[in-house]
């Protein structure tokens, strides 16, 4: 979800998403399948509490697990996962929305340059500069590269940078997890199997970004451990 500002309004954008195959269509094997949501676009009013959905001739396939990036009445939409057909299409829209008085005014352009990832992080480094770490290429595969978004006004770029020097447990495990802790810290999560025979362990680590301005290397380190079983020794 993210929320757009235009001509003193606001409004929350819902894009991308999967959902629960239709009751009807639901058998005893398909019951908890999923499916991606229509490729529309859902604008939200919190002041009228209404919802309407536009759909856009640029959006073919429906996806999910993409990023995105708001600035004022724009949203940026990269990469993402297509469930029926199991691809990682480079998506790169610009999504415009126009809030007059009447009613909003949605307008989508495909973008050149995008990249080919879902799940993956972004964090802002700088007041028009974000980093892209982690995700994946595959369902088997990791994304290992990261790159910089430069955002100007009515201008996105985005260009590979140098990756962090990865600890060889991120390297060879097959999962991995996180979420942005803001100012270009990120925090990753990867399964404690890739050490011992105990799967519902995890093992946490910090990245630190730092801007393309910054002489600074990035840094990581690993910050603790969790473990859903108790020792042995413990009451």
């Amino acid at each position: 979800i993210n929320v757009v500002h235009s001509q003193g309004k606001s409004m929350m954008v819902i894009i991308g998403g999967r959902s629960y195959i239709a009751l009807g269509q639901r058998t005893t094997e398909n019951w908890n399948s999923v499916i991606d949501c229509m490729p529309h676009i859902f604008l939200v009013d919190p002041e009228f509490g209404c919802c309407t959905s536009y759909a856009l001739p640029e959006f073919q396939n429906g996806f999910s697990f993409h990023l995105s990036l708001v600035q004022n009445d724009t949203i940026y939409i990269i990469g993402g996962h297509s469930l029926e057909n199991n691809i990682r299409p480079p998506n790169f829209y610009k999504i415009k929305i126009d809030l007059p008085l009447g009613s909003p005014a949605v307008s989508c352009f495909i973008l050149s340059g995008g990249i080919s990832v879902s799940s993956a992080i972004m964090t802002q480094t700088g007041q028009n500069e974000y980093v892209i770490v982690g995700g994946y290429h595959s369902d088997n595969q990791k994304r290992m590269i990261c790159n910089t978004i430069n955002l100007d006004d009515n201008k996105i770029e985005i260009v590979e940078r140098e990756a962090p020097e990865w600890t060889p447990d991120i390297k060879h495990c097959k999962i991995w997890f996180g979420n942005d802790m803001g100012n270009g810290t990120i925090l990753f999560g990867i399964p404690g199997d890739n050490r011992q025979l105990v799967s519902d362990t995890n093992y946490f680590y910090i990245l630190k970004c730092q801007g393309e301005s910054d002489q600074s290397l990035e840094q990581m380190a690993q910050v603790c451990s969790q473990s859903s079983i108790e020792d042995a020794g413990e009451s």
